[in-house]
């Protein structure tokens, strides 16, 4: 039975008078320095530039390839492909993504085709397993686990773009050092390090990046930052010590100027029009909307919202939908497309930000109910205003709708 036939002819007790604010278009002001304009030479020129000492000719590398939202994420790829072998290097791409697409070989596939990663458009042959070997140990005794076709290769490079972390705060979140541990790590690896709270979780990946440094398979990371706007602003080639250590602090700490949150201090209600593992992989990111929803990690200060109501998912998440308990509200076309098997695996690998953030919403029969639905329940009195903002996504966020109530 479909979530539109379990909804149909539910009475919603809306009280009488219910309005929904109008909106209007507001631009964001955010941050944008000049862009890239040729991301796949910048890619190219970052590799040669930092790889050329180290890349010998024969040598077998493994390049990484992840789900999110990176702009120009085949130029990246294609770009460090024709820069490892102009060095003479024998380069081939590997899903690097944990347990996304249903932690199977054939489903991370999928998701690099979906997001326009193919052989043809790369330019090398992408091999994908979920198999793993442990290649190395932290200085705790933790095992380090790599994707095994990239641990029979001579090196491994992540290419990621590096940005603030969903689950956890630390000199260095999201971007190669995570790619290389977690997403290389495949499930096992994922599992090790998010099934902790966020204190531990990021000494966990500190710790397991420096035992793959050590262990002299990690060549080094091909990082890219952009802009709210979505432009690619910086496109760099860390060396072997530069994952995890001083300058992925220093490009974590420049991107995070970057993402500001929305510029309000509260929200009655907040409308995002989609989400998905493409955009976030909380399906919405926390650093925009302030509710992060971890053990140990408090939310953003502001925005303070109240209700959240998420429409659609993206179709590339294939109807993984982990952090749909960020929403309040969820009308029955996005349940519809929820795969639970695809979900909670995700959410097991997440450990204990899984459990909250995988919560079922409010469940409601279309778009308009379900922002009755906040309207009505978020908290404000009769006749009192309504605050709400409405938005495309939280990824390249530079304008938003908002009522009457937040225009001052």
């Amino acid at each position: 039975m479909s979530w539109d036939q379990l909804v149909a002819g539910v009475e919603l007790p809306f009280p009488e008078g219910l309005t929904v604010p109008e909106l209007h278009p507001f631009p964001l002001e955010v941050p944008s320095p000049p862009g890239v304009h040729d991301v796949e030479a910048a890619a190219f020129t970052a590799a040669i530039d930092a790889y050329s000492d180290d890349v010998n000719p024969g040598m077998t590398v493994a390049v990484g390839a992840g789900s999110r939202g990176l702009t120009g994420r085949v130029e990246l790829v294609r770009g460090t492909i024709r820069a490892l072998r102009q060095l003479g290097a024998e380069p081939f791409v590997v899903p690097a993504m944990g347990s996304h697409g249903g932690a199977t070989a054939e489903g991370q596939r999928q998701i690099l085709h979906d997001l326009g990663i193919t052989e043809e458009s790369v330019g090398a042959e992408i091999r994908a397993t979920m198999d793993t070997v442990v290649v190395a140990h932290t200085s705790a005794g933790t095992p380090v686990h790599l994707d095994a076709n990239a641990a029979a290769a001579d090196r491994f490079l992540p290419v990621n773009r590096v940005k603030p972390h969903t689950c956890f705060k630390g000199p260095v979140e999201s971007g190669c050092m995570k790619m290389a541990v977690v997403g290389f790590g495949k499930q096992p690896g994922a599992a090790l390090v998010h099934t902790c709270g966020p204190i531990e979780m990021r000494d966990r990946l500190l710790d397991a990046c420096a035992a793959l440094r050590e262990s002299g398979r990690l060549l080094g990371g091909i990082a890219s930052i952009e802009a709210g706007t979505g432009e690619i602003v910086r496109v760099e080639g860390l060396r072997t010590n530069d994952v995890g250590g001083d300058y992925e602090h220093e490009l974590t700490e420049y991107a995070r100027t970057l993402v500001p949150p929305l510029p309000f201090d509260e929200i009655d209600v907040l409308v995002i029009e989609k989400g998905g593992k493409d955009i976030s992989g909380t399906t919405m990111d926390p650093n925009v909307t302030g509710r992060f929803w971890v053990p140990g990690l408090a939310d953003l200060e502001k925005p303070r919202v109240s209700a959240i109501v998420l429409l659609d998912l993206t179709e590339v998440s294939g109807g993984n939908a982990l952090g749909m308990g960020f929403a309040d509200f969820i009308p029955a076309s996005l349940a519809n497309q929820l795969d639970f098997r695809k979900t909670y695996i995700n959410c097991f690998t997440a450990g204990p930000a899984g459990m909250r953030r995988a919560r079922m919403p409010m469940v409601l029969p279309d778009e308009e109910s379900c922002i009755k639905a906040a309207v009505a329940m978020c908290g404000r009195g009769d006749g009192e205003p309504i605050r709400m903002v409405r938005i495309a996504s939280t990824l390249h966020l530079t304008e938003c709708q908002v009522s009457d109530a937040l225009l001052p």
